[in-house]
């Protein structure tokens, strides 16, 4: 018992303190985390624009052009893996950029796009059609009863689900590695690199994961609570 206990602060010692490669995770952990939510704001954005033209083009016949293009940006983007995307846009698109980070925000927003623009879809789709009659009587036309009217509805319909689209990204981005970005995944193949110990930076990065997807949840639930009393209030 005592061996096994040696081992784990041997392992611990060399992961973490050895060498301060306690930063290698800090950094992994910041960058994480940024590119995370950069990527999913983006990601909101761009998903949001791609549902409001799918919505308009349904109810106007308008914007066919824009609705093909919509359609076939999610169809490809959900038809292929992210890892296979991140590496098409890193050493393709952008072959002769040096800046990787930026990249690897640009793959991952593109790739929450396409879902996030079903959820605001559905959000918008949820969203009673008399909201829609109201705005019109009033003379608004579609675009403006859909921007001042439908979207903020839908929106506040669909935030838990945005919240759970952060946490999908977070965990996506172990695979930004691949551009060479210190991620908490490559912190944990640098470490490997100079102790040759697998076990406990694999496991130490699992177990940070899974801190930062917990504490997350923890909040969405929080502000799902502070939302439902405020529509009972």
């Amino acid at each position: 018992m005592t061996e096994f206990f040696n081992n784990i602060a041997s392992s611990f010692e060399k992961t973490f303190i050895r060498e301060n490669r306690y930063q290698y995770f800090l950094t992994g952990i910041g960058n994480t985390l940024a590119i995370a939510a950069a990527a999913t704001l983006a990601g909101i954005l761009i998903g949001t624009l791609v549902a409001v033209i799918k919505v308009l083009h349904k109810q106007t016949g308008k914007f066919k052009v824009l609705n093909w293009i919509g359609e076939l940006y999610t169809t490809v983007i959900r038809g292929t893996p992210v890892v296979v995307q991140l590496l098409i846009i890193y050493n393709i698109v952008f072959r002769y950029s040096t800046q990787a980070v930026l990249v690897g925000i640009f793959a991952f927003a593109l790739n929450s796009g396409a879902y996030v623009s079903e959820i605001i879809r559905a959000g918008i789709l949820a969203v009673d059609i008399g909201q829609n009659e109201a705005g019109r009587s009033l003379g608004l036309s579609q675009t403006t009863t859909m921007r001042h009217i439908i979207l903020p509805q839908a929106l506040k319909n669909v935030l838990p689900a945005l919240g759970n689209e952060f946490i999908a990204v977070l965990k996506e981005t172990s695979v930004i590695g691949y551009l060479g970005v210190m991620d908490l995944t490559r912190a944990a193949q640098t470490v490997i690199s100079r102790t040759a110990d697998v076990y406990f930076p694999y496991i130490s990065i699992a177990l940070i994961y899974l801190a930062l997807v917990y504490g997350l949840s923890t909040l969405l639930k929080f502000f799902e609570r502070r939302l439902a009393r405020s529509d009972r209030g």
